[in-house]
């Protein structure tokens, strides 16, 4: 048995943009996807995350940007927790304080950045050492999209057939280094559909679903060329198009769900614009009506401006590529 402290751990863990959506589980309990993906992990939107087990505890604590937690939310992370405890071989309850800088299930990743923290926090305060690969292949048992936010940069998650299999990678070839992503923040509420729920539909409804995992390894193999090769336009367009391939599987769903909003479709009609005068940007969105713009350093400037005019400055934040997980 695991001899614990009685000191939380703390983790820290970025977001990431999902380039090649991941859409789809064909396991859902072990969130094994039916297709592989690749990400960019950003640098301003994170979670910062401290876990402590304690066996004098009844039940886990859990408490989200200074709120107690309870029911499905306080159940998922429960759950998790359950897997750690399995993989350390302890029966302690847990006090899990997490603190996000970004809006919760809007679809700007937070559950990647969240549950890639928490994997991280946990795993150490349980008295785990884990590699990078079994720390991917924990965090993925949280939320899928975690198990990328583990590794900085470019990060690909092979979609493997099981457990010991399914797990992210940083790129070790990335000849693209000019890149920059300008996040419109359109809605901070949650959306109506989780991913969850939108990802199901579309796998058990969807008369297009099986075409999209073909199309999906296909656009993976053309971005990760663009990415060795330097190709922005190739490396840009295959994103966008990639993105609204994934959108029209909410579209052709059973009953149809779409997470974009009149703001998210005005936004993308800017990019097609700003495209048209020259300014070279792509638009990519995620499981909520958010927007992220690709672009290069010389076309930020103009970009930030346009979008600025239209929502706000505080609704366009400015991103880098950012780091992998971090222990605090």
């Amino acid at each position: 048995m695991t001899t614990l402290s009685n000191d939380p751990v703390s983790a820290l863990a970025h977001t990431n943009i999902a380039l090649i959506k991941y859409w789809g589980k064909k396991d859902e309990r072990l969130i094994i996807p039916y297709t592989s993906s690749l990400s960019l992990t950003l640098d301003q939107f994170y979670t910062e995350t401290s876990v402590r087990f304690d066996q004098s505890l009844s039940a886990d604590k859990v408490e989200i940007d200074g709120a107690a937690v309870s029911g499905k939310s306080w159940q998922r992370v429960h759950d998790f927790l359950t897997v750690v405890r399995q993989l350390a071989g302890i029966n302690a309850a847990a006090e899990v304080i997490s603190l996000n800088h970004v809006p919760i299930a809007a679809g700007l990743a937070s559950s990647a950045s969240a549950f890639a923290a928490l994997a991280a926090a946990a795993s150490k305060a349980a008295g785990l050492q884990l590699t990078s690969t079994d720390l991917s292949r924990l965090a993925r048992r949280g939320s899928g999209s975690a198990c990328r936010s583990i590794f900085g940069g470019f990060v690909e998650w092979q979609r493997g057939h099981d457990d010991t299999d399914s797990y992210a990678f940083p790129l070790q070839q990335t000849g693209l280094k000019d890149i920059s992503v300008i996040a419109l923040t359109v809605e901070s509420k949650p959306k109506s559909i989780s991913s969850r729920e939108g990802m199901n539909r579309s796998v058990t409804t969807s008369p297009y679903y099986p075409t999209w995992v073909n199309v999906a390894q296909n656009d993976l193999v053309d971005i990760k060329l663009a990415i060795v090769t330097n190709d922005f336009t190739k490396f840009g367009t295959i994103s966008e198009l990639n993105a609204m391939r994934m959108h029209a599987l909410t579209l052709s769903a059973a009953p149809d769900f779409m997470y974009f909003n009149s703001e998210t479709l005005t936004a993308m009609n800017l990019v097609k614009r700003l495209r048209h005068q020259g300014i070279e940007c792509y638009y990519t969105i995620d499981a909520g009506p958010n927007v992220k713009v690709i672009c290069q350093q010389a076309n930020k400037p103009q970009i930030v401006g346009a979008f600025t005019k239209l929502l706000g400055p505080k609704r366009v934040t400015t991103l880098q590529a950012g780091p992998g997980v971090q222990y605090l």
